[in-house]
């Protein structure tokens, strides 16, 4: 074996340390022109109505320093991982635990949730903070039969969200029906706006199908704010009735729950079943889910998914496809949007902007799309992750675009990616060599 002279050894050794540092700097002074405008200078309307401004370059050096730093580190840790096999990075005692941990996962959360109320009863943020987390699980849920299941990009989800929250509000408010009686109507009428959107995208996808499902969702708004005679318009529907406990209603009346079960009235009760509530939403929302996937207009949405032209050949009809994935998201999407009007009491155009259906679909993006699990910690971490990083205030937004970036870069296909089909061949068949082109298959 000849051996490797020592100048050759240096210069390649060289040459990867200039790489490295060439390749921190370049990365460094992109993040210098993004972070200049964003960190290094503040404006703000003064009090006398002109612009002021001020600088703040030592956290902008800050910033920098941090990403050339972090840039040398990810390359060195990239190599490090290239070098060395899987195996010996994660040993399988490792691999094992992860897998028994993420058997037992899903049950673990669910009796967890369960409990929260228990836990958490003389804490009204925590309660409130569950339900706001749950309702965005309900809609990331919903968003993933469009997105996660059928392939079908949709960036007006929230139309949806604001149809159902709109029809419940109308529906409760002048004609006085209960929670229970408007609950499936605005289901109804969201899955009704589904397919009136699907019909127009039916030829469209990719970019295309999100423009117009992001022109959708604006139309919408747009519609809630100028038909002022309806909807209220910038004003918003108020006085929006409360749900009761099957026409028991949640107060301190003599015929209020809590004197009927001879127990003392606290506010907590109605917040307790708003948790339990939303949680049973979200819950047969879930399973409807997995049950869809495993019949045959399940399996179409997997099969529009993974090729269209192909889900056309093997004779599927994509036109019902599409139309029942966006009736059946739209549906769930309706159930939330009028649980959230009853736990509001209150509802304008504001709380559906597109900012909403950015948040879900980033939910479903990050979770993973095609996976329940991985929607629901993608949920907890992005709402509860939104409130415990709020001390944070100015940077909270950076910190978590830096976040999903990474995680975009480490898990392309999300914290748990999962596109196996429902339907597969559980042992291997060897298929005859006149069958393939290439001898025995």
């Amino acid at each position: 074996m000849t051996p490797i002279p020592h100048e050759t050894t240096h210069a390649s050794r060289t040459a990867g340390i200039s790489a490295l540092l060439k390749t921190a700097f370049i990365n460094a002074l992109i993040a210098l022109v993004l972070f200049s405008l964003m960190v290094g200078i503040r404006t703000e309307a003064g009090s006398d109505g002109q612009l002021t401004y001020w600088t703040r370059f030592g956290d902008l050096a800050s910033l920098v320093a941090a990403v050339f730093g972090g840039s040398i580190l990810i390359e060195l840790l990239r190599q490090w991982i290239g070098s060395t096999g899987t195996e010996k990075l994660v040993p399988p005692a490792v691999k094992s635990g992860m897998s028994f941990v993420g058997r037992y996962l899903a049950p673990a959360l669910l009796i967890f949730t369960l409990l929260v109320p228990v836990i958490f009863y003389n804490q009204r943020y925590i309660l409130d903070l569950a339900i706001l987390v749950l309702t965005y699980v309900m809609l990331g849920w919903g968003l993933n039969v469009v997105v996660g299941l059928a392939g079908l990009l949709d960036l007006g989800y929230v139309a949806f969200y604001a149809v159902g929250a709109y029809s419940y509000a109308l529906l409760a408010t002048n004609f006085g029906w209960s929670f229970w009686v408007c609950l499936p109507l605005a289901g109804i009428l969201a899955a009704f706006w589904g397919v009136l959107l699907g019909f127009p995208v039916l030829r469209l996808r990719g970019d295309y199908l999100a423009i117009v499902t992001l022109a959708f969702g604006e139309i919408i708004r747009l519609v809630i704010i100028n038909w002022q005679e309806l909807t209220g318009g910038p004003n918003g529907v108020s006085s929006i009735p409360r749900p009761s406990f099957f026409g028991i209603p949640l107060d301190n009346s003599d015929s209020g729950l809590a004197a009927r079960l001879g127990i003392e009235y606290s506010p907590t009760h109605r917040i307790v079943f708003l948790f339990y509530l939303i949680l049973a939403l979200a819950l047969l929302t879930n399973w409807v889910t997995i049950r869809l996937r495993r019949l045959p207009i399940g399996r179409a949405w997997e099969a529009l998914r993974e090729d269209e032209v192909a889900c056309r050949a093997l004779g599927i009809n994509t036109t019902t496809t599409k139309l029942t994935a966006f009736a059946t998201g739209a549906m769930f999407g309706g159930f939330a949007g009028a649980f959230f009007a009853t736990r509001q009491g209150f509802i304008s155009p504001e709380s559906f902007t597109f900012q909403e259906s950015a948040l879900v679909l980033a939910i479903v993006v990050l979770g993973g799309m095609g996976s329940q699990l991985g929607v629901a910690l993608a949920a907890l971490a992005m709402i509860g992750g939104f409130e415990l990083f709020r001390s944070l205030e100015t940077y909270r937004m950076l910190v978590f675009g830096m976040a999903m970036v990474l995680i975009m870069i480490w898990r392309p296909r999300g914290l748990i990616g999962h596109r196996a089909p429902t339907v597969y061949l559980t042992k291997a068949q060897a298929i005859s060599s006149d069958l393939v082109k290439e001898g025995h298959g």
